[in-house]
């Protein structure tokens, strides 16, 4: 794991506020990027290489998603033992407002987000901080541990080609079509994410699994989109309704077998 915290990697961050909020999580959640129709009162140039010390509680913070990190490791080193293949480990990265990429630059607009082409997790921490106060959700440690679980979830999806064979499908595609091959990657991560919680199950402490259930249920799209516009429209989801990613964690949780997350069926999408 590498902690960036202490210096801005350059690029364009969005102002705070609601609206601000607003922005993070329609392009999280989207894909699109917004800054170029804001104001220009709500964007500004990030500092590029400035220094800033970490508080303790910071420190406290990167160290226990480093643990979750290695845990993450520990499992999916298993389950891929068990399935005759290798796990390469991913890397995981805290930033903070923008960073530099393999796929490109990112601000903390993007959220949480796995880069397929350097095989990293980013993430900037302040998401859950807004994810809790202006969006419902539970938060607490094990909400982290599940977005963690479900970036590394798309690690998983690179490594076993699904991620790949999903977007030549998505290109291939409508765009109702590729919302839904879109939806059904995503509930596949949220599977794994259960399928890991599932393998440390003797360790989860009592109101763990809450926190993971009301962070999968606060970025569902229908949550999402109903706190944005007003309204949810089911053929834009791009990640999958607040029920469905509780249900896929969920089933990922009690099952425990990778085997049994075939999303793209249960949705009648195909990737090949």
């Amino acid at each position: 794991m590498q902690d960036r915290r202490g210096m801005s990697g350059g690029g364009m961050l969005l102002g705070g506020g609601v609206i601000g909020v607003i922005v993070l999580l329609v392009q999280m959640f989207t894909g699109a990027d917004l800054s170029q129709i804001l104001p220009n009162d709500m964007t500004q140039s990030a500092p590029s290489n400035q220094q800033v010390e970490l508080s303790e509680a910071d420190r406290e913070m990167g160290d226990f998603v480093s643990v979750v990190l290695a845990d993450t490791e520990d499992v999916w080193n298993k389950i891929f033992a068990e399935n005759n293949m290798q796990y390469e480990e991913p890397q995981l990265v805290l930033f903070s407002n923008a960073v530099q990429t393999g796929c490109g630059g990112a601000s903390s607009a993007s959220g949480p987000f796995y880069c397929p082409a350097d095989r990293t997790v980013y993430m900037d921490l302040v998401f859950f901080d807004e994810l809790k106060s202006r969006f419902g959700a539970q938060g607490g440690d094990y909400a982290i541990a599940y977005v963690i679980a479900h970036e590394v979830g798309h690690h998983v999806q690179n490594l076993l080609g699904t991620s790949g064979e999903t977007q030549r499908a998505m290109q291939n595609s409508s765009s109702t079509q590729a919302n839904q091959l879109s939806v059904a990657l995503e509930l596949q991560a949220d599977f794994y994410a259960g399928v890991w919680s599932h393998h440390n199950r003797d360790y989860l402490e009592e109101g763990d699994i809450r926190e993971a259930l009301s962070a999968a249920q606060a970025v569902g799209d229908d949550a999402i989109q109903e706190r944005t516009q007003g309204r949810a429209n089911q053929e834009t989801f791009t990640h999958g309704s607040s029920e469905q990613r509780m249900e896929w964690f969920s089933k990922g949780y009690k099952t425990g077998d990778v085997n049994a997350g075939d999303t793209f069926r249960q949705l009648g999408v195909r990737v090949r």
